[in-house]
């Protein structure tokens, strides 16, 4: 099976490779990391304690997972100080993230799923342990793993309403993967009830929650700090509000700045923060901003000594990574993209953990758990008191994107209750970490790397 399903991939990697060369040449994209990929193993992984059995390899594919891991990681290494953990990612963004939390000598690049690629970092790490992040069913990587010896688990696992269909069409053949998984954590009873349907070990499934209520964030960063001594007093916006849409993406810019202009039209000192998803695109929105004849202030090029730069009425386009999440905490009002237009929606847990009132638009599939949490909680919460206060988000769409702003910007009551809702719920739905630790504990130490 695992020949057959090497042949195919190899296939699909040779006659997409002219896609991906463009995509390398064009965007840059994919160039990092690529003797990684391809199972050349990295010399800074020695000063990380490389070839020391037992250790502790965790997968997480971008920022997100990199995010959600982040706790676990740390409580890993205070429990033993002694134990090697590393930590793997797929993109770029990713990447420089997991480098700048735990260290470079402790990240890599996830080598592509052929067992040449794999088994240099299996041969070298040596892991007891394998904990990949939310859906990696990788076939060559966990089989793999599971013949050198170590124990493979999946944590905050998630079936999306998009991918279950096709695991379902597959089953035969996942459920073989799947048999190579020794622990299965989902983050809902749905996603477990999902696992079990593709063929994951009814036994070895658990649910403990999704590890993203853990995540906590600074609002205290430095383009936090600059944005806020600019919007109270280097540019003399101390009423203007501030809107945040962050995650934006491809075909969702046009209509964000529509509601922006309707905005202005009340509030024109109003500020809109904008961030889109993928760093490919910073030009091209930059473009849409120029033609919409908005001003705008670009991130990249902003003096925050420069006051002559003023926000009233502008946009300041965050065209950097890694600072959104802090930057949420500025927002009167935050809208999280991917969700205008039918790609499932981005994380609403980062502006809600700031008190920050919170729009998403209506597809959100990607995360349909934590939006009914917040859309729903006399449903998604046992607590009584849910009842009586009521939602912590709000759903919009493109035709009304612009005109609730504008009546959250007229209401402050309704926008700081809100708020506080959403707060409320993101701490309701804490403690994922301490189950999961207490769930990997088993496996721990219990496994001792075969040599290759």
């Amino acid at each position: 099976m695992y020949i057959v399903y090497s042949l195919l991939l190899g296939f699909l990697a040779l006659i997409s490779l002219p896609w991906w060369l463009l995509q390398m040449a064009r965007l840059g994209k994919y160039r990092a990391g690529f003797r990684e990929r391809l199972g050349l193993v990295p010399s800074r992984l020695q000063n990380g304690g490389l070839g020391h059995a037992g250790c502790i390899w965790i997968h997480a594919v971008s920022v997100g997972e990199v995010l959600a891991v982040s706790q676990l990681v740390g409580e890993l290494t205070k429990a033993d100080p002694s134990r090697h953990v590393f930590v793997s990612t797929t993109t770029a963004t990713g990447q420089a993230l997991a480098r700048q939390r735990f260290g470079e000598t402790r990240v890599f690049y996830m080598p592509l799923d052929f067992t040449f690629a794999i088994r240099p970092y299996l041969r070298a790490l040596r892991p007891s342990v394998l904990i990949l992040a939310e859906t990696e069913f990788w076939p060559n990587l966990l089989h793999s793993a599971h013949r050198h010896g170590a124990a493979v688990a999946v944590v905050n696992a998630r079936i999306s309403d998009r991918s279950f269909p096709r695991y379902c069409r597959f089953r035969e053949f996942f459920s073989r993967v799947l048999s190579n998984v020794d622990l299965f954590l989902a983050q809902t009873d749905e996603d477990a009830r999902r696992l079990r349907a593709i063929g994951a070990p009814e036994a070895r499934v658990a649910v403990s929650g999704n590890l993203k209520f853990d995540i906590r964030l600074s609002s205290g960063s430095a383009i936090t700090e600059d944005l806020r001594r600019a919007i109270a007093t280097g540019v003399g916006l101390k009423d203007a509000p501030v809107i945040v849409c962050g995650s934006t993406t491809e075909g969702e810019e046009e209509y964000v700045l529509a509601a922006f202009r309707q905005v202005l039209q009340e509030f024109p000192a109003a500020v809109m923060i904008l961030a889109p998803r993928h760093p490919e695109r910073f030009e091209k929105v930059a473009g849409l901003i120029a033609a919409s004849g908005i001003s705008f202030v670009r991130r990249s090029t902003w003096n925050p000594q420069d006051t002559t730069a003023a926000l009233t009425g502008s946009i300041f386009l965050l065209d950097s990574v890694g600072e959104l999440a802090s930057v949420y905490a500025l927002a009167g009002v935050a809208f999280v993209g991917g969700s205008l237009v039918p790609l499932g929606g981005h994380n609403i847990l980062e502006p809600a953990q700031h008190g920050v009132a919170v729009l998403t638009g209506p597809h959100t599939f990607n995360f349909r758990e934590i939006v009914r949490i917040f859309t729903e909680p006399e449903k998604a919460s046992e607590k009584k008191a849910a009842k009586a206060e009521g939602p912590g988000l709000l759903v919009v769409t493109t035709e009304n994107l612009g005109s609730v702003i504008c009546e959250l910007l007229r209401n402050p009551r309704e926008r700081e209750r809100l708020g506080r809702r959403a707060r409320e719920l993101f701490l309701e739905n804490t403690g994922a970490t301490k189950k999961t630790l207490a769930a990997l504990e088993p496996l721990l130490g219990r496994h001792k790397a075969k040599t290759l």
